[in-house]
Order: structure tokens, then C-alpha cells, then sequence
């Protein structure tokens, strides 16, 4: 079940991958969806493809992209250091990141410093938005889209969340983390992990987790 609150909303999972391509169309073998071509992150080395998950929540698969040259620092989700693909971290939308980041810290939480990104679409359409930083897998960060069209709007349809969960090794802390947030999901006790299900016209598919 997405988690859901009157101040934060599911807004996307990033699925990260050494190989966009290969990872793109192991998507769309098992779920008979494939994703569509996003755009790049430039200076970041990475670019993404997306599938829609509903009207404001999407897919993203994240690696590198052979246009750009190798950047000065690490890929961003840890993309350099993966073999395979796995669930890396996920995102929650808010309406105003510094104000929920600011709600946060009172209760006790710090989602860490806001950051500003752009990318351009293929067709031209430049979106721009202010994140948090990820922290972990289970964790998720908060992304505010300013004034740009949200990117569900143009992500190849068909897939639906069938399951979303949390592992973690502190459920009790987590949970109190995720209210600090806004943010209700499911927690079992375990290793840290993120676990989702998507379901498309081909099957369903169980993302591999962050080993």
C-alpha cells in the first residue's frame, strides 16, 4: 500500500542500474511495459527512463549515460559502485521543501540540506525541482516540483504499485521517522530494504533490493 498523509505524497521510486538499457528492457520483458526516455542529468553522468505509476507517482530508472563524460565526483544512488539493479531509494512530494524540512527538524528528524536540479525532456521541456538528500533505501527523500509539469504526466503507462514495504533493523525508530515526515507504510523488523511490487499487462515483477 503507497504511503499517504495530508502533507507528503508518494511521488516516485528510483530503480538504479549499471546498464539503463539492459535494465529497460528486463522491465519490459516481465511486465510488458517499457519505459520511456526521460532525460539527462548533466554534470551528474546519469540520465533516467520512466514508467507512470499513476497521475502524480512514476518509476524511475536511473544509470549512466554514455553521452556525458565520466563525472569529477561519484554518480549520484550510489550508481558506480552497483553490478546489478536494485531499488535505491524512493521520494516524497511535498508542497514547500523548506517548510517541510523545517517541520521535520522540530520533530526531531533532519532530512539533510535542499538542493536545487533541472533536466530537459526530450522534447524540450525543461523541469526543475528541490530535493532532500537520500539517506538509505528505506528512508525516503522529499522533492518539490516548483512550477514544472510533473513527470508521471508523460512516463510510459501501464504499471501499478501492487505492494510497497519497508524493512528495517529499528522499526519503532523508523516509525518515527516516517511521522516526522508525514509519511505512513507498512515496517517489518530485518535488514534495511525497500520492497516493491509492480504489476503491467505482461505480469507482475518484484524489484531486486540494495544487497
Amino acid at each position: 500500500m503507497a504511503p499517504h498523509s495530508s502533507i507528503a505524497s508518494f511521488d516516485h521510486l528510483v530503480f538504479a542500474t549499471p546498464d539503463l538499457a539492459a535494465t529497460a528492457a528486463w522491465l519490459a520483458q516481465l511486465s510488458g511495459v517499457m519505459p520511456s526516455a526521460g532525460g539527462q542529468h548533466v554534470g551528474k553522468g546519469t540520465r533516467n527512463m520512466l514508467c507512470s505509476l499513476g497521475p502524480t507517482s512514476y518509476l524511475e530508472i536511473v544509470g549512466p549515460d554514455p553521452e556525458q563524460s565520466l563525472p569529477p565526483h561519484p554518480r549520484p544512488f550510489g550508481i558506480d559502485d552497483l553490478t546489478d539493479p536494485a531499488v535505491v531509494s524512493w521520494a516524497i512530494a511535498v508542497a514547500d521543501v523548506d517548510d517541510s524540512v523545517a517541520s521535520a527538524r522540530r520533530l526531531g528528524f533532519d532530512p539533510g540540506p535542499v538542493s536545487a536540479m533541472q533536466r530537459l525532456r526530450p522534447d524540450g521541456v525543461l523541469l526543475s525541482w528541490k530535493l532532500t538528500d537520500v539517506l538509505s533505501p528505506a528512508v525516503p527523500f522529499l522533492i518539490e516540483w516548483l512550477d514544472s509539469p510533473h513527470p508521471a504526466a508523460t512516463a510510459a503507462p501501464g504499471l501499478c504499485v501492487t505492494s510497497l514495504s519497508v524493512r528495517h533493523p529499528h522499526p519503532e525508530h523508523y516509525q518515527q521517522m516516517m511521522t516526522a515526515l508525514g509519511v505512513q507504510i507498512a515496517v517489518t523488523n530485518g535488514t534495511e530494504a525497500l520492497r516493491v511490487e509492480l504489476s503491467g499487462p505482461g505480469g507482475s515483477v518484484i524489484l531486486p533490493e540494495l544487497s
